[in-house]
């Protein structure tokens, strides 16, 4: 089973995995982007040793970049190797997905070739996965087109074992992310040379406005040209073949919209706030079919002709894949595995995101400040002025006085009579369960209501704008729901409830709020509990 640690891990080596794959889009060379590349490798995937072998224009690839250890680097960087030998290592590796992983018991075989490496001998692994020196992982990097750039090979996991499957699929995405900033490190790197040649006479400037054109109406990424100031500000002038087939558009329609008419409603302020001059903003475009596509919008401003109007040159990366990925990779590392319902970080975070280290004053909701002299008007009868508006929606408990009688509820329940089901029919039969259990809770709560696993046999409903009697009725229903028999594998087993209720409110903390909430859980089992005696 999941440790309670190991989603607070994941969702760290989430945010450095963001981190670096935002830098990959940042350096200004090919050299910069490779050595980018494979420090990202040692920072945000768990290796102590990284390197980028990129293809040249030869075929044979060369170690264009090392990171973590300065003694490979020293004996590989420079250096290259044949692609015959390359590609009879992608042939033969075990295929992890797009990845391809040699275990030393078969590397042995390649020690000879001419590929630089820098791995040694060792004693053999003590346990199935343990990693061996000898053992070699390698993430291939492709162009759109299906064109092999680079090879990204990683060693020396931190951990001294072979990465797992969540493991794997960050390696993946990182390295489908590496090779777009490669591509678009070579494009930008053919794009600045047009450039260059524009600015020395006119005849370099014909040739390099045809090498301008076909860059960017054969680029694989989509590109557009808008005009920049007057009252067109915005419109699209020119658009590639690869922008039309990504939004299902034809040139002469989409030459009619500016980025923000196909902008999905709830980024426009992202649009608004990217800089026309490097500008960089991921969001959402509409398709003709009426859905969205998540693209990478990189914009400079750049001259039409020398001395001529400038206008806008966005580039627009296709990132769909790459969000579905992060979201699927976020929701593992927020959701229990077992039930599918949100874990403990993320009930802590949607709990926390509700209410503020400042306790609201006992005179209601807040109010926007008053005049200046307003507050003479209070001088002499004991009343603060209203406090100032801090655009924060203070969450009260139901009986705070100025507060409309409702309140954010904060429900813990515990199964009675858990354990005994995992001693008698085992933990595949409690796992059924708990997953029964989740299902019929979510099916008592309404839409916006949370219900979240907070471990074992505990779970935590939030439940906002409910009252009193309101709270102890959805406490009841979802009691009476979870009390009838589950069948698991042709037997019927039951298991009861203990709920106690909270409230949450500003001025308390999430660990607060849920310890009260426990607490009052614990109160009501021991009453029940005496109760049964007393009637026995």
């Amino acid at each position: 089973m999941e440790t309670e640690t190991e989603p607070y891990v994941r969702l760290a080596s989430l945010r450095e995995l963001h981190r670096v794959v935002a830098q990959l889009s940042t350096a200004r060379s090919m050299a910069d982007t490779l050595q980018t590349i494979a420090d990202g490798a040692v920072a945000a995937l768990g290796f102590e040793l990284a390197a980028v072998n990129l293809v040249r224009t030869d075929g044979d690839l060369l170690v264009a970049a090392v990171a973590g250890s300065d003694k490979a680097e020293a004996a590989i960087a420079g250096r290259t190797g044949s692609r015959e030998s390359w590609e009879r290592r992608l042939a033969m590796g075990e295929r992890w997905g797009a990845l391809r992983f040699i275990p030393y018991t078969e590397g042995w075989v390649l020690d000879h070739d001419d590929v630089p490496q820098w791995h040694t001998t060792g004693p053999a692994p003590r346990y199935p996965e343990e990693w061996h020196p000898m053992d070699r992982l390698f993430a291939p990097m492709y162009a759109s087109d299906g064109e092999l750039l680079a090879v990204l090979e990683v060693d020396r996991p931190r951990n001294g074992r072979r990465p797992g499957p969540w493991g794997c699929e960050a390696l993946q995405l990182y390295a489908s992310q590496a090779a777009i900033a490669i591509s678009n490190a070579r494009l930008r790197g053919n794009m600045q040379r047009a450039l260059i040649r524009l600015e020395r006479d006119q005849q370099a400037l014909r040739a390099s406005e045809e090498s301008f054109r076909q860059a960017f109406e054969y680029a694989p990424s989509g590109m557009a040209i808008a005009e920049v100031g007057g009252e067109n500000h915005g419109r699209l002038i020119k658009v590639n073949d690869a922008l039309c087939r990504l939004l299902g558009r034809s040139g002469p329609v989409l030459r009619r919209y500016c980025f923000s008419d196909l902008v999905h409603p709830e980024d426009t302020g992202v649009l608004l706030r990217t800089s026309a001059e490097g500008g960089r903003a991921e969001l959402r475009l509409a398709r003709r079919d009426g859905s969205y596509v998540w693209v990478s919008l990189r914009n400079s401003v750049v001259a039409d002709a020398a001395d001529g109007p400038r206008v806008q040159l966005t580039h627009v990366e296709d990132i769909e894949e790459r969000k579905r990925h992060e979201l699927a990779l976020a929701h593992r590392a927020s959701h229990d595995s077992l039930t599918g319902l949100p874990n403990s970080a993320e009930l802590r975070a949607r709990l926390g995101g509700r209410i503020c280290g400042v306790a609201p004053d006992r005179f209601g909701p807040d109010i926007t400040p008053v005049a200046d002299g307003a507050t003479d008007a209070f001088e002499g009868i004991g009343t603060p002025p209203p406090r100032p508006f801090d655009h924060h929606e203070h969450v009260y408990t139901p009986e705070a006085p100025g507060g409309d009688g409702k309140g954010l509820a904060v429900l813990f329940c515990d199964l009675d009579g858990f354990k005994s089901i995992n001693d008698r029919f085992g933990h595949v039969c409690g796992d059924a369960v708990l997953v029964e259990v989740a299902r019929r809770l979510e099916q008592g709560v309404r839409d916006n209501d949370t219900v979240a696993r907070l471990g074992g046999d505990e779970f935590v409903v939030l439940a906002e704008g409910l009252g009193l009697a309101e709270a102890s009725d959805l406490a009841v229903r979802l009691r009476n729901g979870i009390i009838p028999p589950i069948r698991v594998e042709g037997r019927a087993v039951r298991v009861g409830a203990s709920f106690g209720i909270g409230w949450a409110a500003c001025g308390m903390t999430t660990e607060e709020v849920l310890e009260s909430a426990d607490q009052r859980m614990y109160v009501e089992k021991r009453s029940r509990s005496q109760g049964k005696r007393r009637a026995g």
